[in-house]
């Protein structure tokens, strides 16, 4: 049975998320000290995390950053802020989906559903010039080094990895992640590219990940070396 980490600050609007993820068969585990909030979600062995942005002590994009330091697992930001840099903000920091307050209960399961349906499975671990691939633990490591990847970005990677040489298609990224283009918008599969690209860069791969204009990503080995 799946738990979900539930951080959210109004007493109210928390027992209502217990209550919808228990019926919905889940288990829960609740955010209450909001002043360490950073080393309980560490210690937590929850398969999903849902976060508001407005938290005491600690901004719910702050948490959301420090969680991304240590751990791949999945992250739903939830939040009454109706503005799209908040947006872009979560999915920059390595939210892998984001709902919005007043959320349908059923809208909200299906967001969760489909989010573990991603993260499922532990293909293989794979190498790519020199590095280890291991979708398992979400990470790529060598040369003394590793970065931590979401659940979106290491789909991504072992799709282009897979393809390796072929033009993938923004639509192909989209239909393997989401399932369906109603959980995902065009700018969130950018921003998710582009947090790639980033970690990638870190680990000396440079510009790995090529766009080809109205046409898609290439993976191509030897580049930005």
């Amino acid at each position: 049975m799946k738990k979900i980490f539930i951080a959210e600050d109004d007493t109210t609007i928390r027992h209502e998320l217990e209550a919808l993820l228990r019926n919905a068969g889940y288990l829960t585990e609740c955010l209450t000290d909001f002043e360490h909030a950073s080393q309980v979600l560490k210690n937590s062995a929850a398969d999903l995390f849902l976060l508001d942005i407005n938290l005491p002590y600690i901004n719910g994009e702050q948490l959301l950053k420090d969680l991304r330091s240590f751990s791949g697992k999945p992250v739903i930001m939830v939040t009454s802020r109706q503005n799209e840099l908040d947006e872009v903000i979560s999915m920059s920091y390595g939210a892998d989906d984001y709902i919005t307050k007043p959320y349908n209960p059923t809208i909200l399961l299906l967001r969760i559903s489909a989010v573990l349906k991603r993260s499922e499975g532990t293909p293989q671990e794979k190498t790519f010039m020199g590095l280890s691939v291991n979708p398992a633990s979400g990470s790529i490591s060598g040369n003394g080094k590793e970065v931590i990847l979401t659940k979106n970005e290491m789909m991504i990677f072992r799709l282009l990895l897979d393809n390796e040489g072929r033009i993938v298609t923004r639509d192909e990224i989209m239909t393997v992640l989401w399932d369906n283009d109603e959980f995902i918008n065009d700018n969130a599969l950018t921003v998710n590219i582009s947090r790639l690209r980033a970690k990638l860069s870190s680990l000396g791969l440079g510009d790995c990940i090529e766009t080809r204009k109205k046409q898609g990503y290439i993976l191509v080995s030897g580049a930005g070396t």
